[in-house]
């Protein structure tokens, strides 16, 4: 099955943001920490482990994971509920917020600039 122009184009927009962040000087998300930080900033709260698992259709211990990594990095901070201690919820951090903030303008504003292609390596003989 051979791809239409809008899912060329879909898939080179998607290609050169990467290529973008992965150059930039922000942390490198994997596609799960990625989602689990998107969620958290743009589904209504409250959120929770095992909320979080039910949305992505993964396992507790995947979000776990992620949440870990995204603690560390400040994306995110995890809260006890006052009125049910063994509740933890989710809420973004200011720097998860510009995280995104900033990844959305690189979709929109243009900052993934086509790439250049990388020349052919010449065979070895």
């Amino acid at each position: 099955m051979e791809l239409g122009q809008n899912e060329v184009e879909a898939l080179d927009l998607w290609r050169r943001v990467t290529v973008t962040t992965v150059r930039s000087d922000a942390p490198d998300l994997t596609a799960r920490q990625l989602a689990v930080l998107m969620t958290v900033r743009l589904q209504p709260a409250p959120h929770t482990v095992r909320g979080l698992a039910s949305t992505l259709n993964v396992g507790k211990p995947a979000i776990t994971r992620a949440l870990d990594t995204l603690s560390r990095l400040g994306f995110v901070q995890r809260r006890r509920d006052p009125k049910d201690g063994r509740n933890v919820f989710v809420e973004p951090t200011e720097k998860g917020d510009a995280f995104l903030d900033q990844l959305g303008a690189t979709i929109l504003g243009g900052d993934a600039a086509p790439v250049q292609q990388r020349p052919a390596l010449a065979a070895v003989s």
